[in-house]
């Protein structure tokens, strides 16, 4: 194997190891799953915090139908809402709810607290550091 190859696993299993981490403490805590806090957290930043079905789909890297599933989920929880595009009938929007915004901000200082711990843990300081990146700074 190559220098390259090796360093790419490397990385994979970081990224791998610390979603995992990420994933079981957001699901212990908060009920909700790393893609839901995701999609939570890309909702809270957008404008009016609401995104197009596709939009949040290609921000969370998910297919469209994973993505409806999921936004299911959040809806059935009081998270989210769909509302219909007013210029296209046929887009829907997700609409980030004040319960979702509420559980998000109750998620947040566990998950960066999880991502600091998991990092730690799992090599990922090391990484980030040979990447002129601080731990801090990529959790932003």
């Amino acid at each position: 194997m190559s220098k390259r190859s090796d360093a790419w696993l490397k990385v994979v299993k970081v990224a791998s190891n610390v979603e995992a981490d990420l994933g079981k403490v957001l699901q212990a805590r908060h009920r909700l799953g790393l893609s839901e806090y995701r999609a939570l957290e890309i909702l809270a930043r957008s404008q009016n915090s609401e995104l197009r079905m596709q939009e949040l789909a290609a921000h969370l890297l998910l297919n469209q139908s994973s993505v409806s599933r999921m936004v299911e989920r959040l809806e059935r929880a009081g998270l989210t809402v769909r509302d219909l595009c007013p210029d296209d009938k046929r887009g829907v929007y997700t609409v980030l709810t004040e319960d979702g915004r509420v559980r998000l901000e109750s998620a947040q200082p566990d998950y960066e607290k999880a991502l600091e711990a998991a990092l730690k843990e799992h090599g990922g300081e090391k990484l980030l550091a040979t990447q002129g990146v601080n731990a801090r700074q990529a959790m932003r």
